[in-house]
């Protein structure tokens, strides 16, 4: 493993309430927009997550790569999901999105682990 994706979650959780507290108008629209986007509607949650991680690992973000791992894996996504999208997400981003998807792969296996 290259990275503890579990603990990076719980990292960034206490660094982004800080963000909450220091810019709580800013904070409360960012999460009711993710709260009206992830929500369900033409796609599911599980999709919408599976999208997301996708993008995650297209603009390399390494925060949003452990966050949509979890949510995809709370919103049902099996291990075949998550590299069919990683498939796409290659497909679109090249080698440097294999380079994350890999990495994706990684951590929804540390949370699906983490989860039994």
């Amino acid at each position: 493993m290259n990275k503890d994706w579990p603990q990076m979650a719980k990292d960034l959780s206490g660094a982004i309430k800080e963000v909450r507290i220091g810019a709580p108008d800013v904070m409360k629209n960012f999460s009711a927009m993710a709260s009206a986007a992830t929500a369900n509607g033409a796609l599911d949650s599980k999709t919408k997550e599976l999208i997301a991680l996708g993008i995650a690992v297209a603009i390399r973000c390494d925060g949003c790569v452990a966050f949509h791992a979890q949510a995809a894996l709370k919103h049902g996504a099996t291990r075949e999901e998550v590299m069919d999208a990683m498939g796409l997400a290659v497909y679109m981003g090249a080698g440097p999105s294999l380079m994350y998807a890999a990495q994706a792969v990684e951590a929804y296996d540390q949370f699906a682990a983490a989860a039994k």
